[in-house]
């Protein structure tokens, strides 16, 4: 396990100072655009409709290989590893910030990305940069061409061992690390973290993970590793039953929000905050009170409290934490693609919903949170995702549905949603062929006062967010 690092007011500096995975061998790539086209030429899981979910596909020993001939940079860094559903993000964000808020150098390795393909790589909420992304890949082609010869690192693959490199490079005092997939077979599930945290566990990657919640539970829960304390949130009983069956076989203590670790939320409207959220979590060892929770709804709640036990867990394991200075770190954080409003007119939210309990939950929130007289919601999908459910839901909150499809290769045509859709309930709905057809249609049906919301895809919110940012750069040009 990864040596628990106290806090420090300067920059350590104690660590070998060679790069980790450097070679002394000719450059790969003259330039930065010859390294992300090597890079987006591998194999990448994430855009194929059809997927096999099993040891060879998603192999660990291919991504154990791959890091010893890096120099192992996942042993360099102390880590704390998040899986689950929904929540995984935000939770892993919440926790990242407040870290940073204490003095702490703090990475943060998460998936999808919005807009650019760096989100995926922060420090100390900074994206890696481009020349730190060239330096990287060109360290790496040896190894993967190495590798490549009888088994081909994935994308995910290599851009994992590029997070780990680039943290080792950084010196971080600790990397919170989010899982991609599942997470028995996660390319993430490498490290010895000092602390698992398991968010909502909910149907999603139905093909690949299973369609019920015991096999989805099964396959979170392999992230547990022995001795390793584990920290999850009120789960449905089949989940829950899982995760403490593979905690007690594995010897890793589990402990529950709400259960095992004193938690409540509340909901409340003030002058200075509007609709918000404030939570209480209590442990020995930390007390925190009435902290406004900085994202909309009662899902995000349950992730800050998540966020905030593995604070407490961290602290009693010797990090030094400042309450306080969470608490300055907390009220910090912005999402991008959660509930982000991104045009005033008219009024546009994007938001990542993408299973059924996401959709449920976004619905809430936003008739909690945000006045609106009518909305129209954007909806597109891809087609490994409980598609019935969300639409299910998607019932409950949108007065007017336009069907659309994202740029991913899995994404399920308009009409096909709509005719699931008719025969769920029958409502008002239009189909497009693309997002821009999708946003002028919703256009004409709005009024000052109305909503638009487009959800249901991370790659159908990141081309809206594309879309808006490159409108702005036209008109300011």
């Amino acid at each position: 396990m990864a040596k628990t690092k106290k806090k420090t007011g300067k920059k350590r500096a104690t660590r070998n100072s060679s790069k980790v995975g450097s070679v002394k061998a000719k450059k790969a790539f003259s330039n930065y655009r010859q390294a992300m086209a090597y890079l987006f030429e591998k194999t990448d899981y994430e855009k194929e409709e059809r997927l096999r979910y099993n040891v060879t596909t998603f192999s660990l020993e291919r991504m154990r290989k791959l890091l010893s001939l890096l120099g192992n940079p996942q042993t360099k860094i102390s880590t704390v590893h998040i899986a689950g559903t929904k929540g995984k993000g935000s939770t892993a964000t919440m926790l990242a910030k407040m870290l940073e808020s204490n003095g702490y150098t703090v990475g943060l390795y998460t998936s999808p990305h919005l807009v650019h393909l760096h989100e995926r790589i922060v420090v100390n909420s900074e994206m890696i940069g481009d020349s730190d992304m060239l330096g990287l890949l060109n360290r790496i082609y040896a190894p993967v061409e190495k590798l490549s010869k009888t088994d081909e690192p994935t994308f995910f693959e290599i851009m994992t061992a590029l997070a780990f490199m680039h943290f080792a490079d950084r010196n971080v005092d600790i990397a919170i690390i989010e899982t991609g997939l599942g997470g028995r077979l996660d390319s993430t599930n490498v490290i010895e973290p000092q602390v698992v945290g398991i968010t909502s566990l909910s149907i999603d990657h139905k093909l690949q993970l299973g369609e019920t919640l015991d096999r989805i539970a099964m396959e979170k829960a392999g992230v547990l590793k022995k001795g390793i304390p584990a920290i999850t949130v009120q789960q449905e009983p089949a989940a829950m039953t899982v995760l403490k069956e593979q905690a007690l076989a594995v010897k890793a203590p589990l402990s529950v929000t709400g259960t095992d670790i004193d938690f409540s939320y509340r909901f409340e409207t003030s002058r200075e905050h509007g609709p918000h959220t404030r939570i209480c979590l209590t442990t020995s060892t930390s007390k925190f009170e009435h902290l406004r929770v900085p994202l909309h709804g009662r899902h995000q709640a349950i992730n800050c409290g998540l966020a905030l036990a593995l604070l407490d867990k961290l602290r009693s394991t010797g990090y030094e934490i400042d309450i306080d200075k969470a608490a300055d770190g907390l009220h910090q954080v912005t999402l991008a693609g959660r509930m982000e409003m991104i045009c005033d007119d008219p009024r546009i939210m994007i938001d990542g919903a993408h299973n059924a309990a996401s959709v449920r939950a976004l619905i809430h929130a936003i008739g909690q949170n945000i006045p609106y007289d009518s909305m129209v919601v954007i909806f597109g999908c891809n087609s490994d995702k409980d598609i019935v459910g969300m639409l299910t839901q998607l019932q409950y909150g949108a007065d007017k549905v336009i069907f659309t499809r994202s740029s991913s290769l899995k994404a399920v045509s308009p009409q096909d949603l709509a005719d699931m859709y008719t025969e769920i309930c029958g409502k008002m709905y239009q189909t497009s062929s693309s997002l821009g057809e999708a946003l002028q249609l919703a256009h004409s049906a709005v009024g000052r006062e109305d909503l638009i919301c487009i959800t249901g895809s991370f790659y159908l919110i990141g081309q809206a967010k594309m879309r808006l940012q490159r409108n702005v750069a036209l008109a300011a040009s």
